[in-house]
């Protein structure tokens, strides 16, 4: 996901909530499943997720297409990685947030090795070192701490979130290659676009891929976000239940009860 999550819907989850299907299922007998305790404003985040749909097919997916079919791959290479090495400076500040040292130093050692030896992040030395990225945003540090994903949301241009990866978004945002490099408001614009296009035409594969397998494209995405998240938070070793601010079905409230933060993870 960095506004990296976002524009990380940006990440993965940006591409699969644009190309995603929005139509509510049909009325009648057997037609739409139950409400999911996780989404109870599914009927607006199917709204949202329409206009994001369209947006998707009239222009962002189009300029992705012409951006891959015309910049060369090395150049696109470089603009991923541009944005992926600021990214990894706020990746080791998070790791270090969720109290996991030896992490947030493997994040600071890729990002010092990339700045000096790969033209200021231009190019990845730093994967062949053995460095890979271990990608983390302020979203997965609240729930690290205690803080529940709340309710799912899909956010205008955005895509797929939850309350607390949607509140995490404005620290993240502070810390995106758009903020921290540019000074002037039409080139952190011009920056903006350049990312989510180049991340958009990354996904290309994907999306035809999610239109040929899902049924109800919305609910898939959904799901698989959620999973994702949840999965990114424990590190891949989720409890068995959800914590936090997990969605009552039985009195439509939302529990503001704390989990005990997840044990650190082992260093990598």
């Amino acid at each position: 996901m960095s506004r990296r999550a976002r524009t990380t819907a940006a990440a993965v989850a940006l591409a699969a909530a644009l190309g995603g299907c929005a139509s509510v299922p049909p009325a009648g007998a057997g037609a739409a499943p139950p409400p999911s305790p996780q989404d109870p404003w599914e009927r607006w985040n199917r709204g949202v997720f329409a206009f994001n749909e369209a947006l998707d097919e009239a222009i962002v997916a189009p300029v992705a297409r012409g951006y891959r079919d015309v910049v060369p791959e090395l150049v696109r290479t470089w603009v991923g990685n541009f944005f992926g090495h600021i990214g990894d400076a706020w990746s080791a500040v998070n790791h270090l947030l969720q109290g996991k040292p030896a992490d947030a130093v493997h994040m600071g050692m890729r990002f010092g090795l990339n700045t000096v030896f790969g033209f200021a992040g231009l190019i990845d030395i730093a994967s062949s070192a053995n460095l890979e990225r271990r990608s983390e945003d302020f979203g997965q540090t609240l729930g690290r701490w205690g803080l529940g994903p709340g309710p799912y949301v899909v956010l205008p241009l955005l895509g797929p979130s939850t309350l607390r990866d949607t509140a995490g978004l404005v620290a993240d945002a502070q810390a995106s290659a758009e903020m921290l490099v540019f000074s002037h408001a039409s080139d952190r614009t011009a920056a903006t676009v350049l990312d989510v296009v180049h991340r958009r035409s990354t996904l290309l594969g994907a999306t035809q891929l999610l239109g040929e397998v899902a049924l109800d494209r919305y609910q898939f995405v959904r799901d698989a976000y959620l999973q994702r998240r949840r999965n990114l938070v424990y590190d891949g070793n989720p409890p068995p239940q959800d914590n936090g601010f997990d969605y009552d079905e039985d009195n439509g409230a939302i529990d503001g009860s704390a989990p005990t933060p997840p044990a650190a993870a082992p260093a990598k």
